[in-house]
């Protein structure tokens, strides 16, 4: 048995391999088929160690980094083959494929970088930390009160860019000796001012709910999925009203560890196309796209597990449902917004539809929704979490400039 193991490992290993050289070769004919980067350009870099696994991470900062780009010329500085490839596909800011440290070298001796930015916490991170004289920013992928949110290598960081008070308490309970009100600046959730994109529907009267499912977890503890528990009943209740827009989205991994939950989002996805051939004006979606931006933005009301999803809504300040795992198991924080969200038992799934009407015309509802939108994001009126982006940027551009101008003074 463990010989059977070790060789379906080994085999990972040699197709992962294979993988990676074909995509540096591919890469480097990207590379030379585009112009060369123009020396002194860019100011702004961010450091993405990870292969394409990992590239939602990057992704949801891509509208949030075009916007400073005028201003803030950036540049990703892509190590593994797998993820330059993915971002030169994307072709939504500059790539410079540096797998090599001599690689990176150069480039950083081209290039004016003041400011690298870190979306994750990878080990090779490590490597970058190496060069001085440029601030090394953490702004991760998202904010929740996951475990990940208080890694001790936040001290690793210069800066770290935080969405607001929850996280600065979170820290400061955390993490023993981290000076939070001078190594955190508080930016929102810059992606939240980023939602549009064209619908695959024409908006119309029909209430738009998102079901925006993650998958059953590998352990108890990490079961939040809702898809088997809540997701078959509480779609069918909503498809039979003619008067709700349903957007399916479940989490990629739905499935692989439990056929019955597969079983149950494939059980979905048929009710979803069954309802559009009933009605040609129903438009249901069944959505499998790789970001998510516009489902969020469209969304009258979302329907979410216990996963980043919840927090992303709750940056946009709009009505929110979260489904309470069926599993008492689960682990779930009850100190900060779980502690008073508007919660979806497996029995009140049969209610939906009179959840969705609550939490849209409830003002107790809204008042708890907009207490906690602004005690983890502060303002989330439209472009204020952008603009106190760009204005974190300039302040540590300013105070980059100031380091500079007293150590030419000392030279």
């Amino acid at each position: 048995m463990d010989a059977i193991t070790d060789a379906k490992k080994a085999f990972r290993l040699f197709r992962r391999a294979f993988a990676t050289r074909a995509a540096r070769q591919r890469v480097r004919r990207m590379v030379e088929a585009r112009a060369p980067h123009v020396a002194q350009r860019f100011r702004v870099a961010v450091y993405f160690a990870d292969t394409d696994v990992n590239m939602y991470q990057i992704r949801q900062w891509y509208r949030p980094l075009q916007s400073i780009a005028d201003r803030f010329p950036v540049v990703v500085l892509a190590r593994s083959p797998l993820g330059a490839e993915a971002l030169l596909r994307d072709d939504a800011l500059p790539v410079a494929f540096v797998p090599k440290i001599g690689q990176l070298e150069a480039l950083l001796a081209e290039q004016d970088i003041r400011i690298v930015l870190y979306v994750n916490q990878n080990t090779r991170n490590f490597q970058m930390f190496r060069y001085g004289r440029r601030w090394h920013v953490f702004i991760n992928h998202g904010e929740s009160d996951k475990v990940y949110m208080v890694s001790n290598q936040y001290k690793a960081y210069d800066y770290a860019f935080i969405a607001g008070q929850a996280a600065h308490d979170r820290l400061a309970e955390a993490l023993w000796g981290y000076d939070v009100p001078q190594r955190t600046m508080r930016i929102g959730r810059p992606q939240a001012d980023h939602l549009s994109g064209p619908l695959p529907y024409a908006p119309d009267e029909r209430t738009v709910v998102l079901y925006a499912p993650t998958w059953e977890g590998d352990r108890a503890s990490m079961s939040y999925g809702s898809v088997l528990t809540h997701g078959v009943t509480l779609v069918e209740r909503l498809l039979a009203t003619g008067r709700h827009r349903v957007i399916y989205r479940p989490h990629p991994r739905t499935g692989v560890m439990d056929d019955a939950y597969a079983a149950a989002s494939r059980r979905i996805v048929a009710m979803l196309e069954a309802a559009n051939r009933a009605d040609s004006s129903a438009h249901h979606v069944h959505d499998e796209g790789p970001e998510i931006g516009w489902q969020l933005g469209a969304a009258d009301v979302a329907v979410l597990d216990v996963s980043a999803m919840v927090y992303d809504r709750l940056a946009t300040g709009r009505p929110l449902i979260v489904t309470r795992p069926a599993d008492d198991e689960a682990q779930v924080d009850t100190s900060g917004y779980l502690s008073d969200c508007e919660w979806l038992t497996v029995e009140a799934a049969e209610d939906i539809v009179t959840e969705v009407d609550r939490v849209r015309d409830d003002p107790g509802a809204a008042d708890r929704l907009a207490h906690w939108s602004k005690h983890y994001f502060g303002d989330t009126s439209p472009g204020a979490a952008t603009a106190r982006f760009e204005a974190a940027i300039r302040e540590l551009s300013d105070l980059w400039e100031q380091h500079h101008a007293r150590r030419e003074v000392r030279d």
